[in-house]
């Protein structure tokens, strides 16, 4: 286990902090993941690391940037560290579907998958149990 992941899960709060999965329903820990990747010039200092669940951690990889769908530009995923999460996403109770509200937001949903069938569903039940958002 990463050295750093209690000081990390707990600024945290045990969520993921890019689609907020509560840790807790998991039976492992989540990943310690590089905001920057080493491999783009990131570090491995703790303002550089972020807990994301396994899904988010796969599916961001070594990617920092994406193609917003509305604006057609290019632009910079969520940074856990310089974006409120609050002002990026919203969920949508009924459906449970994360809906980015900005183009960081838009571009962070389509490239971590965060409205996948699976998540949906899991995203649900966790609204119904009162662990999400």
């Amino acid at each position: 286990m990463n050295p750093n992941y209690n000081l990390v899960a707990d600024r945290a709060a045990h969520r993921c902090e890019y689609c907020r999965a509560p840790e807790i329903v998991f039976n492992f820990p989540f990943e310690i993941e590089h905001i920057v990747p080493l491999y783009r010039g990131g570090n491995n200092e703790i303002s550089n690391l972020a807990l994301a669940c396994r899904s988010c951690n796969l599916r961001k990889g070594t990617n920092t940037r994406g193609i917003d769908s509305t604006s057609n530009t290019e632009v910079s995923l969520f940074h856990p560290r310089e974006n409120r999460w609050e002002e990026n996403f919203q969920v949508q109770a009924e459906s449970g579907a994360i809906a980015g509200m900005t183009p960081v937001g838009r571009v962070t949903v389509t490239a971590l998958g965060m409205n996948s069938q699976p998540q949906l569903i899991a995203r649900q039940l966790w609204i119904r149990l009162g662990l999400f958002p």
